[in-house]
């Protein structure tokens, strides 16, 4: 991406505010584009991963990669500290990219407005998981939107909506990493239409609104007694995090991949049950079947169908169960 010849942007007091590697391009896109914000804020650091290391996060990581020396981490956002340290730095503009919900006090700090991005087609899955619900729900379309904030979570006025296509067996991941990449473009493009004054935006249609709530363990439990179709999108949607699963002869698996099985559609079986157990994994639905392409087993690593039939004694009639 070429730098911006916006008179302008160099001139232009930005604050960003992420936490995840979903917000990493949006950074990044700013920053080549000649809008490097002043400030980055972002959560603070923590222990991760198996050796339990402390650790910035993502955003961090790219502040200090981009030379932004000015890297807030609030503990908590509703404080007034952090409400006076975000006034002092005078932003024109607040961006803000999965970073948590705002006071007032907070996003009506910038002169200009403060800008979140979507991972949906707002009003559209309004919520904590857009991207989950959409493909759990077998939607072909997607998308991300920029708006307003206020007080109303995921309710301001529209700025820009940029849509993108979802496959068929694409997971929740996969369109994730497609989606990053396109909400950079929408917020460098919104910034730009703020710095030159060329904003329409458009008030949410509530009446069109769906909801995209957080996904608690409950929700990953597969119901193989739903149709195939139903079956398929929701193993997709939760893939690979938080992740589906079921019981196989009382031992937890997790499945990440699925297709449907179309030549086996017409087998009569019970919601569960292992048609086939040979170098693939049939298993009947309610109505059809699917083919399960990757798993897991409690303690162990995802893999092929293939490497988990090779060590497991599977065979058609057993039956995979809700515990």
């Amino acid at each position: 991406m070429t730098a911006s010849t916006d008179s302008d942007s160099s001139q232009m007091r930005i604050v960003f505010m992420g936490t995840p590697t979903f917000a990493v391009p949006s950074l990044d896109a700013l920053v080549d584009a000649g809008f490097k914000p002043v400030a980055v804020v972002t959560g603070p650091d923590r222990k991760r991963g198996r050796g339990q290391v402390l650790s910035g996060t993502p955003i961090k990581d790219a502040a200090i990669r981009h030379q932004i020396s000015h890297i807030i981490q609030p503990e908590d956002v509703r404080s007034s500290e952090f409400a006076k340290d975000i006034s002092a730095l005078n932003p024109d503009i607040i961006v803000v990219v999965a970073f948590r919900i705002l006071p007032e006090e907070v996003f009506g700090a910038a002169r200009m407005g403060t800008f979140n991005l979507h991972g949906s087609l707002l009003p559209r899955y309004r919520g904590a998981a857009p991207i989950n619900h959409a493909i759990m729900n077998g939607d072909s379309e997607t998308g991300v939107t920029t708006f307003f904030l206020k007080q109303r979570v995921d309710t301001g006025n529209v700025i820009l909506r940029r849509s993108m296509s979802i496959a068929e067996n694409e997971t929740a991941g996969e369109v994730h990493d497609r989606m990053m990449h396109l909400g950079a473009e929408a917020v460098v493009d919104t910034v730009r239409l703020m710095v030159k004054g060329e904003l329409q935006t458009l008030a949410q249609d509530d009446s069109l609104a769906t909801g995209a709530p957080k996904i608690f363990r409950d929700d990953c439990l597969i119901d193989f007694d739903l149709d195939a179709s139903n079956v398929h999108n929701k193993i997709r949607g939760l893939s690979p995090s938080p992740g589906a699963f079921s019981f196989l002869e009382t031992q937890q698996i997790k499945v990440y991949r699925t297709r449907l099985s179309k030549g086996d559609a017409n087998v009569e079986a019970e919601g569960g049950e292992i048609i086939r157990a040979d170098q693939s994994l049939i298993v009947a639905c309610g109505k059809g079947t699917i083919e399960i392409l990757e798993l897991q087993q409690a303690g162990k690593q995802r893999m092929t169908t293939a490497d988990f039939l090779r060590g497991n004694r599977i065979a058609p009639g057993q039956k995979f169960q809700s515990s």
